[in-house]
């Protein structure tokens, strides 16, 4: 069971500028949440309890004001520093440098995408749960120029993957979350920097694939992949929580109440963290979780 993840939240924003020029782009608000607690939030639902930040020395501070050690949520949270942005890859090298993983398996999440859907908390365990070789995920989109892209043969399995293909071999993109066993650290240091100067994932991706060893899993119809990298997806992406949040009275992305499901913090440490957040509609969330919760023990 993979029980390690790191959140890569570097990088410079500058597609998101001026809005990114003084602060950095996955502490950017998605409706009511900072946008890295949705990823945060991914890996706590694959029951992943150790979690790195990867960010930049200057954004490293108000990443721990605002996460702390993770204490609150019920998980353990380190932070490292990504001095200049050369690869989604280069998190491994980093996460081994900082003794973050010693020769195991970690999960990889980017720290601007979103996910929500039915049966993804079933997807992401089941790759959580696999011990060899690496799993990513195919999702289908209008337009996978931007992204990498994976293309299947006839009887669905990998036949090639891309990064950002001027003609794209399939509408399948890669979305930003991985699952790798223990030997990343080494295929990721194995790696030489694209024309691009960066050391690319999907070279990793690709070395599993080469000895067979790369499974994707298709997130289907029901799923909703956010990538919030420009102004009009950060705003898309707000008002796709606002709609799921005002029709279901459930927030996505709490962190306190996935693990207060977990059975990873108790009712006192809510009681905190509600009067932590002052007024705000996110702490009076957690006020009637905690009167619902006090209500069926009484």
């Amino acid at each position: 069971m993979i029980t390690k993840g790191i959140v890569l939240a570097g990088g410079t924003g500058s597609r998101l500028y001026p809005l990114t020029m003084a602060v950095s782009k996955q502490l950017m608000p998605v409706f009511d949440k900072p946008m890295i607690y949705y990823p945060l939030s991914i890996l706590m639902l694959a029951g992943i309890r150790e979690i790195l930040i990867i960010t930049t020395p200057q954004d490293e501070p108000a990443f721990r004001s605002l996460l702390g050690s993770g204490s609150a949520f019920g998980i353990k949270i380190q932070y490292a520093q990504q001095v200049s942005p050369d690869g989604l890859a280069q998190a491994f090298t980093i996460a081994a440098d900082c003794g973050f993983l010693k020769n195991e398996g970690c999960a990889l999440i980017l720290g601007d995408n979103l996910f929500y859907g039915h049966d993804l908390v079933r997807s992401l365990k089941t790759a959580a749960s696999r011990t060899h070789g690496a799993t990513i995920f195919g999702y289908r989109v209008n337009d996978p120029k931007e992204y990498g892209v994976v293309e299947f043969d006839s009887d669905g399995r990998v036949k090639s993957l891309e990064e950002k293909p001027q003609s794209p071999k399939s509408n399948f993109a890669v979305p930003g979350i991985y699952f790798f066993d223990r030997n990343v650290v080494e295929y990721a240091g194995d790696l030489r920097p694209s024309p691009r100067g960066e050391l690319e994932i999907t070279d990793l991706n690709q070395r599993y694939l080469d000895q067979g060893e790369l499974v994707v899993e298709i997130l289907g119809r029901g799923t909703a992949w956010l990538d919030t990298g420009t102004h009009e997806s950060l705003l898309q992406a707000a008002q796709f929580v606002e709609v799921i949040q005002a029709r279901q009275g459930l927030l996505v992305a709490c962190l306190e109440e996935i693990a207060w499901s977990h059975g990873w913090i108790d009712l006192d440490t809510i009681e905190r963290r509600t009067q932590q957040l002052g007024k705000s509609s996110y702490a009076g969330y957690l006020q009637k979780l905690l009167s619902e919760t006090n209500d069926v023990h009484h």
